[in-house]
């Protein structure tokens, strides 16, 4: 019996089952690919569309576009405040200050009421928007650092990864969402803002800002604002980015830093 041609089957057989495992785990591999690329956050740049005066010496801790003014809330202790701002001038139209014993954080406001964080007194005050006339105040039992509202809930940043959801009428923590990047947390979350079903966050210290899933804490756009800070006056080496505003109305960004002179109105840029 000639045993050649059955093992020359054998072989060619073996190899055309290899070939076409190899060509599977490739077509595995590059699927798998495909999915970490369309999971990859986006990446932004930006374009300045306008500048708008402000207040250099002002520590900006929160920042809100509101029924066409800006709302501005300060930090240090013996200048925090809170502030609202015709934004074309610049003008203070209404302020308030807060007792040098406090140092003032993020702001939001919730239909007629505007909250204004501390950051490490524990407290939140509570404010008619109409007037800035004390209504209460609330325990936080986290620092204080930036707040945005989705239309149902808070939201709060302590500094670290993790977002707080907070009730807007009893401030009770009802939640918790930890923010991550590939995988890895995203400490120094900052300043707050929800912009068209996402929260928007300034990283501390960074010339970024990070678009996070209210879902499930992922980041899913990054925007790169380098060179920002060098457009406008500043006062000193604290004078790092932080505040975002959005007037949904017209569609309108707003940035700006702490001790900055300029708020500015950006149109982002896909990279």
């Amino acid at each position: 019996m000639n045993t050649k041609p059955m093992i020359t089957r054998l072989l060619n057989t073996a190899l055309s089952l290899g070939v076409l495992r190899l060509l599977i785990s490739c077509v595995a591999v590059v699927g798998l690919a495909s999915q970490a690329l369309a999971a990859e956050p986006v990446r932004y740049g930006y374009r300045v569309i306008k500048s708008y005066p402000s207040e250099i010496n002002a520590f900006t801790q929160g920042l809100v576009f509101h029924e066409g003014f800006l709302f501005r809330g300060t930090g240090k202790r013996g200048d925090s405040k809170l502030s609202k701002i015709d934004l074309e001038s610049g003008e203070v139209l209404l302020e308030h200050d807060l007792s040098n014993r406090y140092f003032g954080e993020g702001i939001e406001i919730v239909g007629d009421r505007l909250f204004q964080l501390t950051w490490q007194s524990n407290l939140v005050f509570e404010y008619d928007k109409s007037n800035f006339d004390i209504l209460g105040t609330h325990y936080n039992p986290t620092e204080g650092w930036g707040l945005a509202f989705d239309g149902e809930n808070l939201f709060l940043s302590d500094g670290s990864a993790r977002l707080h959801k907070v009730d807007p009428v009893t401030f009770s923590f009802i939640d918790a969402l930890d923010v991550t990047f590939n995988g890895q947390p995203v400490a120094n979350l900052n300043e707050l803002e929800f912009i068209a079903g996402e929260i928007w966050a300034n990283v501390w210290q960074t010339d970024f800002i990070v678009r996070i899933d209210p879902t499930n804490g992922v980041v899913v756009g990054v925007i790169d604002l380098t060179g920002l800070a060098e457009r406008t006056a500043r006062n000193g080496v604290e004078s790092v980015l932080n505040g975002i505003a959005y007037d949904a109305e017209k569609n309108r960004l707003f940035v700006t830093g702490k001790y900055w002179s300029t708020i500015f109105e950006i149109e982002l840029v896909e990279h």
